[in-house]
């Protein structure tokens, strides 16, 4: 599939075909497809869990989501897809990357960090996976694991605490989904959101 042709398809889906595993193969590519995103000193930061058993996926959603509030419906959907990914950024690689000698930093101080790169990137490699999804003729959804919830993630996986999920990405084939309301407010215009030469 042409690249353009990949962005003007990506979406975020939410319903997916429970009957349909994502081949061996497809989840290889997407993951070889993740660690090729851009990172900070080449630090990689980052870390992924996999969860393709049907029994890891039940113990991601139970450990993961809070019941009530509405989201049944989004749910329901959702905990079809036979494929979830939870992208990790681990602060620490970055910290100690940076105090090599080639970077020239003394300390691990994030006060020397503009922004956080360590999420940056990782948010890089779960992109680098969505438009993979959409060149193998899946659908993918990245979501947030709610604040509140993630010391139930954490023991359920056991992840350590130097790993931060920044989010999930679940992967499958697209059943047939709902509308988002979300998407009658409209893509804004590139004229809408580009400043050519100076803001003001």
């Amino acid at each position: 599939m042409e690249f353009a042709e990949v962005l003007r398809r990506r979406r975020m889906v939410r319903n997916y075909d429970p009957d349909r595993p994502v081949p061996p193969e497809v989840v290889q590519r997407l993951l070889d497809h993740a660690v090729r995103a851009p990172s900070a000193g080449f630090a990689q930061g980052w870390g992924f869990l996999l969860l393709e058993e049907a029994a890891d996926r039940e113990r991601f959603w139970t450990a993961a989501t809070p019941g009530g509030g509405g989201r049944e419906r989004w749910l329901a959907g959702m905990r079809k897809a036979p494929l979830i990914v939870v992208p990790h950024a681990n602060r620490s690689v970055y910290l100690e990357r940076y105090a090599e000698a080639d970077k020239g930093w003394t300390d691990r101080s994030t006060q020397r960090w503009p922004v956080p790169y360590w999420y940056v990137d990782t948010g890089f490699a779960a992109l680098l996976m969505l438009l993979t999804a959409v060149d193998e003729g899946l659908g993918a959804c990245f979501f947030g694991i709610p604040p509140q919830r993630l010391a139930a993630y954490r023991e359920a996986f056991g992840v350590p605490e130097e790993f931060e999920p920044i989010g999930a990405v679940t992967v499958g084939y697209r059943a047939a989904d709902h509308r988002s309301p979300s998407l009658r407010r409209g893509r804004r215009p590139v004229d809408e959101v580009v400043r050519r030469g100076r803001w003001s």
